[in-house]
């Protein structure tokens, strides 16, 4: 076995192959966040107040069910609903409340004409999903979902290597997260029926739509195998069938040391590409025979971990589709798709 050590450099060439500038223009951006009580929504606002590209024009806690304590709301400007909406400063608008509510108020600020960054997952309502991106066609505005590892340099170099034919013919994506979740949370995620795969596997099918597109055939396995009598679908499996292709994404919420074994893994008849974990940054791809930057073997990229705010990667390229109109790295036909399997996957469709 051939087993060595991609540079970091030929490895940050790979994730960013296909990756336009997300450097934004002079001209800072007013931006406000709408809801705090989605789980990223305090790490959007640290976000927010760390990049050069954006102001923070303040916050709005429509639902007096949401934080407003802790740090993070430090100096900020409270605003009311009808302020954000009707300051034509405010450019952008990221929707952080409960995701059950977002899709409406998300709705509320493409009707006033601002771009929209609406947090994961975009609701179960599809039909209002697709209400939604139509109107903010019609009026030159862009909806971003909050799905941070779109930008995940390992799981984007992955991606390409598949994508590129390096892997071979892709036969398989297999992807799993398991957590401990407490009960407070279990509680609030029993509100959907697709419980921890909604919550988590989302991102999950996102990534596999992205790679290989809307599936043929959508199975979801929804159990609820904890003692706590709150209903939450805690151990969950979707199986995503494509003409050549199965995807299989595992979501659970028990695993103490979870977020160790996170994990992204995309086969082919050359070899495979396996992310894990997702933090600190982990790739390692063995192939039969060598292809693209890829020697045969098993390459390893050292983990390390991406610089600037967590969700910084999502919040400059939206700068640079502000200030640059520079064309979203996701179409609204990829968030439809990945949106319909979601909920297919979680017995909602």
């Amino acid at each position: 076995m051939n087993r060595s050590l991609l540079d970091r450099r030929t490895f940050c060439g790979i994730a960013a192959a296909a990756v336009r500038p997300l450097e934004a223009s002079s001209g800072k951006i007013r931006a406000a966040v709408l809801g705090t009580g989605h789980a990223h929504a305090l790490g959007k606002i640290r976000a927010l107040r760390s990049l050069p590209q954006y102001e923070l024009a303040g916050i709005c806690r429509p639902d007096p069910d949401e934080p407003n304590e802790g740090e993070v709301f430090q100096g900020v400007r409270w605003l009311s609903l009808d302020q954000v909406l009707e300051d034509a400063s405010i450019e952008l608008v990221l929707v952080e409340s409960r995701v059950q509510r977002n899709l409406h108020y998300a709705q509320l600020c493409i009707s006033a004409g601002k771009f929209v960054h609406l947090d994961k997952a975009p609701g179960e309502d599809l039909a209002a999903l697709r209400t939604l991106l139509a109107a903010a066609a019609k009026r030159s505005r862009v909806v971003q979902m909050g799905y941070q590892w779109r930008y995940h340099p390992a799981m984007r170099a992955a991606i390409e290597a598949a994508r590129k034919g390096w892997l071979g013919r892709v036969y398989a994506f297999r992807a799993s997260i398991d957590k401990p979740t407490p009960p407070a949370e279990r509680r609030q995620l029993a509100y959907f029926r697709g419980g921890m795969m909604f919550e988590l596997g989302c991102h999950l099918i996102d990534r596999a739509v992205d790679l290989l597109g809307k599936p043929r055939k959508v199975t979801g396995i929804l159990r609820h195998d904890s003692p706590v009598g709150d209903g939450l679908a805690d151990n969950t499996l979707a199986i995503l069938e494509y003409d050549q292709a199965i995807a299989e994404i595992y979501v659970a919420a028990f695993q103490p040391h979870g977020s160790s074994y996170r994990s992204i893994e995309i086969l082919g008849t050359n070899g495979k590409a396996i992310v894990q974990p997702f933090s600190p940054l982990h790739l390692t791809v063995d192939l039969k025979d060598a292809a693209g930057v890829y020697r045969a073997g098993v390459q390893i990229i050292e983990p390390v971990e991406s610089p600037g705010p967590v969700f910084g990667p999502d919040l400059l390229e939206m700068a640079a589709i502000i200030r640059q109109a520079a064309r979203p790295s996701y179409s609204p036909d990829h968030d439809l798709a990945a949106q319909e399997t979601l909920l297919r996957a979680c017995g909602v469709l």
